[in-house]
């Protein structure tokens, strides 16, 4: 009965904030930011590009070095973010949604990550221009800090952002056990029970399945390895791990996309069609526009994270003296994570023939869109591609589980210091068991619950210091673009922004 009671609160709160109501609060904030910042990134689409990515491609360049052994350099800021963006929900969570909202899902999906990538943005700006040293010498931001000393200081708020600032990190605290950690690993464990040990029984002790808890030691040994090893063995591993395992991934529904040219032109047509049409009745359910949107926008929200707070606080480790150009890693993670990655995933749920394209519902009988993709791939490569697959789920599920440790790290450290987060990273990564034999839902859903909770204080705390985004963005705008002669702005306290300054002089 307690259990009972327990799940339905949360089913309520999970519809909440993830509903129309949430949903609604995040795309209003995208859409603020951008055309408070005169749709930067449109507007300034060559220039974040070639701060970004192109700076990959430079000898020395200052994106790929690291200054100190205190930071991470900038390139691994945004690989360890996407070590924890870029999951399942690329591959399971996009072809969920087109299952239960139809093609025209993908559409609002992308409408999500347009606006997201200046509420990422705009995250980044401030983790940066609100961070600090911790007792170790390493940069301390998030959305904490940020609501603390940032909306703190304006008058009447200072209780309320102390309050709003504790509130983020218990949720994030809360969330890296359920959605970070346990509930990716347990996806992890099914997969490769699925794929590798298919009809094996390994039998059970005192009730634990043996199979999943040998693949849980092995997680927690290998995780271990990397997690105590701090943000730098993070870093390092996410920073050579993540590409490789993105660009696999993409090369492979690139060749699905080949195997299945000639449904390419009804694909895009359906993804727009049903973006703006109702699908006809489907088991028993009208379908109806506001499903597809609803499920593009939390599907979209769901991967990149956009607006959740989560990734500034690894974005705000990183060498970079300039708010604004950490903020434009911020754009580039929204649009590689969700308009390649996703996109990806989209093109070969509908190439692939499982999903009607002149209808939007699937073309076969319960069809389940957590095997979906990997049936995809497995009738263009056989076995290998199932496999292939089950691969790229665990690589990306670890990897979310490496970059949920930091993100849990920081809000334990803002809450009870840096001594705490030794223990914390413990714990965090005894825990990697628990999700290797669990069986229960009812873990996954209440961290889901307050992963969407961390979203609230944090878009308070974006929306209420959104004319100094502005402000920052205008002044760098107005310096690296225009040429002209202002006072840079680079962080709130004046000892950081004096020493930033002159660093930033050096570098030019």
């Amino acid at each position: 009965m307690f259990m009972e009671k327990i799940t339905e609160i949360n089913g309520a709160l999970n519809s909440f904030i993830w509903g129309v109501p949430g949903l609604v609060l995040l795309i209003g904030t995208g859409i603020l930011l951008t055309f408070g910042t005169k749709v930067f990134q449109i507007s300034h689409l060559g220039h974040w590009f070639k701060e970004t990515i192109g700076t990959l491609f430079r000898k020395n360049s200052a994106s790929t070095k690291k200054t100190d052994k205190k930071t991470i350099s900038q390139f691994q800021a945004l690989c360890t973010a996407l070590a924890a963006t870029v999951g399942t929900g690329n591959i399971a969570g996009v072809a969920a949604a087109i299952v239960i909202g139809g093609p025209g899902a993908v559409f609002w999906m992308w409408v999500a990550a347009f606006f997201g990538m200046m509420t990422n943005f705009s995250e980044n700006v401030l983790g940066i221009y609100f961070r600090r040293r911790n007792k170790d010498g390493e940069w301390s931001g998030g959305a904490m800090y940020y609501l603390k000393d940032g909306l703190g200081k304006k008058k009447g708020c200072k209780t309320v952002a102390s309050v709003l600032a504790v509130l983020f990190a218990c949720f994030a605290i809360l969330a890296s056990f359920g959605i970070g950690n346990m509930g990716q690993v347990n996806k992890i464990t099914l997969n490769i029970q699925s794929a590798f040990f298919s009809g094996t029984d390994l039998g059970t002790i005192a009730g634990i399945p043996v199979l999943g808890l040998i693949i849980g030691c092995a997680l927690v040994l290998l995780g271990g390895l990397i997690i105590l090893g701090g943000l730098q063995r993070i870093a390092s591993f996410a920073e050579r791990v993540v590409p490789f395992m993105a660009v696999v991934y993409i090369i492979g529904a690139l060749f699905i996309l080949c195997a299945n040219i000639k449904n390419v032109g009804a694909m895009f047509t359906s993804i727009f069609r049903f973006a703006f049409s109702n699908r006809a009745a489907y088991g028993g359910v009208v379908g109806t526009l506001l499903l597809g949107m609803t499920q593009g926008f939390k599907r979209g929200v769901f991967s990149n994270e956009a607006g959740l707070g989560s990734s500034v606080m690894v974005h705000s480790s990183s060498n970079v003296k300039e708010p604004v150009r950490q903020g434009m890693w911020g754009i580039f993670e929204v649009f590689f994570d969700t308009f390649i990655v996703c996109t990806m995933t989209a093109i070969v749920v509908l190439s692939s023939g499982y999903i009607d394209l002149t209808t939007g519902n699937p073309a076969v009988a319960n069809l389940e869109d957590s095997t979906l993709v990997a049936r995809a791939f497995g009738d263009v490569f056989g076995v290998a591609g199932e496999w292939f697959v089950a691969v790229a789920m665990l690589l990306f599920a670890f990897t979310t589980v490496l970059g949920w440790s930091q993100y849990g790290s920081k809000a334990v450290e803002y809450l009870f210091g840096t001594k705490a987060v030794k223990v914390y990273k413990v714990i965090f990564v005894l825990m990697i068991v628990s999700g290797a034999i669990m069986t229960s839902s009812l873990a996954w859903d209440i961290s889901d619950t307050f992963n969407g909770f961390m979203m609230v204080p944090n878009l308070i705390g974006v929306v209420a210091l959104f004319p100094l985004v502005i402000k920052i963005t205008r002044n760098y705008v107005n310096r690296k673009i225009k040429n002209k002669e202002e006072e840079p702005m680079l962080s709130y306290d004046a000892a950081i922004q004096a020493e930033a300054a002159v660093a930033l002089q050096e570098d030019e």
